[in-house]
């Protein structure tokens, strides 16, 4: 049995600020809402999708379209992660053609759920933009995606896993590296 050490690398006091932090930046970088949506990646990314666009609401006093993906089904290694993958619900109420899009996530890591994301995103629609959001950028990229929003930038080794806890699904809000030892 392998044992992990683990390490709290951001509270749940740092993910309310850097939540508002983002929102700012969001609106800024969009001039505005005119034209945003916003769309959170199963699980964790719809969440934090839906603070997100309460946050730019109590800014602007005007509600953002929120909708949620399931990449399962658009995964390069949907064959290999289980003979029937549970997918979860895929949501984009909303015509996404002409679009400033923010894509959510918890974790940017590989890069691959980012570009199964992307590919799903484009079965809705054709956006005028796609900018990407995530509360932890790990690195160790495998693909050449970067984002554009980002929480905190923590540098990991492959040994390492990154945990977002968030209120809605764990009961707690924290982020937190598990160490193989």
């Amino acid at each position: 049995m392998v044992s992990r050490k683990k390490k709290v690398i951001m509270d749940g006091k740092e993910i309310f600020w850097i939540i508002k932090r983002m929102a700012h930046e969001i609106v800024e970088k969009s001039y505005g809402i005119k034209d945003l949506v916003i769309v959170g990646i199963q699980t964790r990314g719809v969440y934090l999708a839906k603070r997100i666009a309460r946050e730019i609401e109590s800014i602007e006093k005007k509600k953002v379209p929120v909708g949620s993906l399931d990449i399962t089904l658009y995964r390069d290694d949907v064959d290999s992660i289980a003979h029937q993958p549970l997918v979860k619900e895929t949501r984009i109420p909303f015509d996404i053609t002409g679009k400033k899009v923010v894509l959510v996530d918890d974790v940017l890591f590989a890069g691959r759920t980012v570009r199964a994301a992307l590919d799903e995103l484009i079965d809705f629609g054709r956006p005028k933009i796609i900018r990407l959001a995530v509360l932890i950028d790990r690195g160790l990229r495998e693909l050449p995606i970067q984002p554009d929003f980002v929480g905190k930038i923590y540098p990991t080794s492959q040994k390492e896993l990154v945990c977002v806890n968030l209120k809605e699904v764990d009961g707690e809000d924290s982020v937190v590296l598990k160490e193989e030892i």
